[in-house]
């Protein structure tokens, strides 16, 4: 639920994926990326899951 409040906070330009807590990072991409708007997170690139 944290992860998709700083999704809406980056994508209304409130807060920088930067300033994000790196343990909310993956979430907070992952709704990045399903909203279609995966740019705003620069170049950061999510851990990989196997």
């Amino acid at each position: 639920m944290m992860a998709l409040l700083l999704a809406q906070r980056v994508i209304l330009g409130k807060m920088e994926f930067d300033t994000v807590p790196s343990t909310l990072k993956p979430g907070v991409y992952e709704h990045l990326d399903d909203s279609g708007v995966g740019f705003l997170a620069g170049d950061y690139v999510p851990p990989t899951t196997e």
